[in-house]
């Protein structure tokens, strides 16, 4: 079958300030290079093997056949093998009995923290703590690196306007300006300042690219989308790890503009190497290359791994194409030698830069890993973190509640330890998560002052226990009821057509609300639901998301005012599935809606065009009052920058912690713009009555985007900014910019 590259002619013009200078391939040292002259076909091959450790029900084992591929030099990677004393088992076999020794290279899905769990990386992104997000990497890899791991399959950098999409609970959210920061971060808190540091671990970008923009929101499907869309609002955060070190990319399952990622030449080499300078390797994602002949882009597995290597793939996880055909390819000249050295070498430097070939065991130390790992430090931090990630989405003075008052707590999810660690929790156990959303409020407030019911479980129609929920709720002063997803319910090949709260939990919050008492509801979940109904029902909601190993004592402490919460949402939660997809960057029609009696302009008959819960949207149990803007000048010309200014005010009774955002738009552009784009965030923290000025520098790259002749850059014209505390809540500014 024959094959054409997909070039796009418009990358012959992409602006060098926005794509920065190519970077020439990094020289290998003399020790790459002596290795790699001296490795045999099979060798070379081998480093370009990925496989994974199967695990037993009496611990970590491996395949005879993969021990054996790994003696003989057939297999340099695996991944899902951890603890110091098991990797150092398979270590020793490739160091010392293999012909030229190479160790291998150890990988793990450590996403949201290794055995001190975090919350979710959504939960995290709403923190909008970017010195937090990078020490949760840093905790993360400690703990990951002392259990004999060299690398981890993060961040996942997949921008995401989609809540269907089971794997939107693994990143940053929707807005490319917040993923990006908060790539870069985890990638240097994973890698540190230096690789060979045996307390880092090697970051994985991933998964690239545009993977969280399947359509119809079900997982691993087509993505389809313009280069300008593409460029503008879903490379940025993979562009930012780049930037920020990191030394490896998985690509992504999806096929974009027809060509599967792990194929595809456009994405691989023109834009990651040429455009970005990337110097690591990269990986296919599970049986990625294989899977590209169920989407029709290849006759079989020998076509797809010749395909994918040829396109820039470096490494082969899990689908043995490359295992089983590579080198027969070479020696027919399907595949250059050229093109098998150039990928073995970037699999070597890498190695080489983790200090695998000075010491392979030196991330094999039982001693570290016991000291290490879920420490009380590590803990204190995921309790903290935890509190900075959940949002307050409403309180009608339900919240805080007052210790030593009389709750009930209703819900089979407030008694499930197992749930608030999520999905992709690593090696985190449920026997170490210390207490439940309902142990936690027992402990503080007394076990005597807390009643509890299960009521219903999270899924189904059992309504037996609704009578002694709703007796319960009538003991209790206020009622905290604990619903949502099950952990089970996001995550990869977690997809759902209703993002509604499943079973029947949300018709007995509707029963427990009608007896008069009020009820905070507190949610567990990966994902923006629809809670239309709950948010006429219930007087406060609290997202908790999956707050991970601590996430238990740290709802407790934002019930209870112990934390005042000052999470603000990184996604937009719609009012129903058929406003999806809804974000703040979306764009203007021909036809607006302005006039409400109008028919002929862009609406639903049936609900507003807002959103329930806007992006940037988390309240506070203290208010905040923002100034009008202050701008150092009206215009601005080509090369300089001016300064937006409001001061925030703390006009409640209690400190509190605020983030203000800064937003633009450029009302006329050779290209439509966005309504609102984010451009920059600062963090406050207040006491009651205090006051500060925030000030925002506004440059040329901050109005900057792709152009209608494809070069990065602003053009003249009137712009509007705007800052607060959301982005529906804003005071507004107008400046001009002149070339």
């Amino acid at each position: 079958m024959n094959k054409f590259l997909p070039l796009a002619a418009i990358s012959l013009v992409l602006a060098v300030s926005c794509a920065g200078p190519a970077r020439k391939e990094v020289r290998s040292s003399d020790r790459v290079e002596s290795l790699l002259s001296k490795m045999t076909l099979d060798e070379k091959v081998g480093q370009l093997v990925l496989f994974t450790s199967d695990w037993s029900v009496t611990g970590p084992s491996m395949r005879q056949g993969y021990i054996d591929d790994i003696r003989a030099g057939r297999c340099g990677n695996i991944f899902n093998a951890y603890t110091a004393e098991y990797t150092r088992k398979l270590q020793e076999i490739a160091v010392n009995e293999t012909r030229l020794g190479i160790p291998l290279l150890f990988g793990y899905d450590v996403i949201h923290g290794f055995r001190t769990v975090f919350p979710i990386n959504l939960g995290i992104s709403a923190s909008w703590d970017i010195d937090a997000v990078e020490e949760s990497a840093r905790i993360a890899a400690r703990e990951a690196a002392a259990a004999g791991l060299h690398w981890t399959f993060s961040p996942m950098c997949d921008i995401c306007v989609e809540p269907r999409w089971g794997r939107v609970s693994e990143g940053a959210g929707e807005d490319p300006l917040l993923g990006s920061r908060i790539s870069a971060a985890m990638t240097r808190g994973y890698q540190g300042g230096d690789l060979s540091d045996p307390s880092t671990v090697l970051a994985c970008i991933k998964h690239y690219a545009a993977y969280g923009a399947p359509q119809a929101g079900r997982d691993y499907n087509t993505v389809d989308m313009s280069e300008r869309w593409l460029r503008e609002f879903y490379l940025p955060p993979y562009k930012a790890a780049v930037d920020a070190g990191a030394l490896s990319v998985m690509a992504s399952f999806n096929e974009l503009d027809g060509v599967p990622a792990t194929a595809n030449y456009h994405l691989m080499q023109e834009i990651l190497r040429d455009e970005w300078g990337f110097q690591g390797f990269v990986v296919t994602d599970y049986t990625g290359i294989n899977e590209m002949v169920c989407h029709g882009y290849a006759a079989d597995e020998a076509d797809a791994g010749r395909l994918a290597i040829n396109a820039g793939i470096d490494m082969d996880m899990q689908s043995a194409a490359f295992f089983n055909y590579l080198k027969e390819q070479v020696e027919s000249g399907a595949v250059s030698r050229k093109t098998l050295d150039r990928a073995v070498r970037r699999v070597l430097n890498v190695k080489e830069a983790l200090g695998l070939f000075d010491d392979p065991f030196r991330y094999c130390s039982e001693e570290r890993e016991a000291s290490e790992t879920l420490t009380d430090a590590n803990k204190a931090f995921a309790r903290k973190l935890a509190s900075e990630s959940m949002v307050l989405l409403k309180n009608d003075g339900v919240l805080p509640l007052v210790k030593g008052e009389k709750v009930a707590v209703i819900g089979s999810l407030a008694a499930s330890r197992d749930d608030l660690l999520g999905t992709w929790r690593a090696a985190g156990e449920v026997d170490k998560v210390p207490a439940s959303i309902l142990d936690a409020i027992r402990e503080y407030n007394g076990a005597a002052n807390v009643v509890y019911a299960e009521g219903c479980k999270e899924q189904g129609d059992d309504r037996s226990g609704f009578a002694a929920a709703l007796a319960a709720a009538k003991r209790a002063k206020k009622v905290v009821m604990v619903i949502g997803e099950n952990c089970h319910w996001s995550g990869e090949a977690a997809s759902r057509s209703d993002i509604r709260i499943p079973g029947v939990q949300s018709e007995l919050l509707e029963k427990i609300a009608a007896t008069g008492k009020p009820v905070a509801v507190v949610l567990l979940n990966g994902r923006p639901l629809d809670l239309s109904a709950e948010s006429e029902t219930a007087g406060a909601i609290l997202e908790a998301w999956y707050p991970g190993t601590m996430g238990g004592y740290a709802a407790a402490d934002v019930l209870y005012g112990e934390y005042n919460p000052s999470g603000k949402l990184s996604i937009t939660f719609p009012r129903n599935l058929g406003q999806v997809p809804v974000y703040h960057y979306a764009k203007n029609t021909g036809r607006p809606y302005v006039h409400p009696e109008a028919k002929y302009e862009s609406r639903y008959l049936d609900v507003p065009n807002e959103p329930l819960y806007a992006f940037g949207h988390g309240l506070s149990y203290t208010s905040f009052d923002y100034s009008d803007i202050t701008l150092s000048r009206p215009i601005f010309a080509e090369n300089g920058s001016l300064t937006a200014s409001v001061t925030v005010t703390n006009t409640g009774a209690v400190a509190g912690t605020e983030t203000v955002q800064l937003y633009i738009r450029d009302l006329v552009g050779s290209v439509t713009r966005p309504v609102k784009q984010l451009k920059d965030f600062a963090r406050v923290t207040l006491g009651p009555g205090a006051s500060e000025t925030v000030t925002f520098t506004i440059g040329r790259e901050t109005l900057s985007f792709w152009r209608q002749d494809m070069t990065f850059g602003p053009e003249p014209g009137d712009f509007k900014l705007f800052i607060g505390g959301a982005s529906d809540a804003v005071k507004e500014a107008e400046f001009d910019y002149a070339e």
